[in-house]
């Protein structure tokens, strides 16, 4: 028996934080968890001397995430970009065990954002079911070893109106991402998401990341370069306008701060 309870063991600490530097991880608050998340990017490292190489200009995210349970989080946020407030649910399917009964954690995601720009400083001829826009994620993790982990999010987006008209209004995309922890207080990340079925003269661009988490005292901070200067699925995954590979990066930060709800 007391083998059985070591193979069933859940794997930890696949990733160490709730986002891998845009997208979710398999990671989940616990139970009557509340955590603060800032995500804060800001403006074009190569936009010159002018706009101090972007610090000029930015975008933030201000979120929170509640544990609802062990295995299901509920989450808010709202963006400065487009004014919009996304919704989030998040429910852990599987978890993944030591050994290979269970080799990988499994994740269902789904979000709404809601773009709340003002009519007279948007297309006033849009209604507010146009502003809405969903996300289906499911999102496959697993702890190789202890320095490396990896996951995979197909993704389906659904956009009632896109900002041009000539876009995708149903778009497929898969996220791609790993952490390699390189000391025990800090780790190096990459991510991508790679839209499937965009429109070859497409304007917009995959987003593409880098990133560190540096562990301080229980928690995790992140520093990232990325092309989408936007934090939220709808945005990132598909409005996403400048090209990584041209120099138009991004450097941003999250700060989280977690809360533990429960009565003592």
């Amino acid at each position: 028996m007391e083998e059985q309870k070591d193979v069933r063991e859940k794997e930890i600490a696949i990733f160490k934080g709730t986002r891998l530097i845009l997208g979710h991880t398999t990671k989940t608050r616990k139970k009557q968890e509340l955590e603060l998340l800032i995500s804060h990017r800001f403006g074009r490292l190569n936009s010159g001397p002018h706009e101090l190489w972007g610090l000029d200009n930015s975008s933030v995210r201000i979120g929170l995430d509640y544990g609802v349970s062990d295995l299901l989080d509920v989450g808010v946020g709202r963006s400065s970009f487009d004014k919009s407030f996304d919704f989030f649910l998040k429910y852990k399917l599987i978890s993944q065990t030591k050994g290979n009964e269970r080799p990988v954690s499994v994740l269902l995601f789904s979000s709404l954002a809601i773009r709340t720009t003002p009519k007279d400083k948007d297309d006033p001829t849009y209604d507010f079911k146009e502003r809405l826009a969903y996300t289906y994620q499911a999102i496959i993790s697993r702890k190789f070893s202890s320095k490396l982990s990896l996951q995979v999010s197909p993704t389906y987006l659904i956009r009632n109106r896109p900002l041009d008209l000539t876009d995708q209004d149903k778009l497929f995309a898969v996220g791609i991402g790993g952490r390699f922890q390189a000391t025990p207080s800090l780790s190096i990340n990459i991510e991508t998401f790679q839209r499937v079925n965009a429109e070859a003269n497409s304007t917009e661009f995959n987003a593409v990341s880098l990133g560190v988490d540096i562990e301080t005292g229980g928690h995790v901070f992140q520093l990232h370069l990325t092309n989408s200067q936007m934090t939220f699925e709808r945005a990132f995954i598909a409005e996403t306008t400048d090209d990584f590979f041209n120099g138009d990066i991004h450097f941003g930060f999250n700060i989280s701060r977690t809360f533990n709800l429960k009565k003592k």
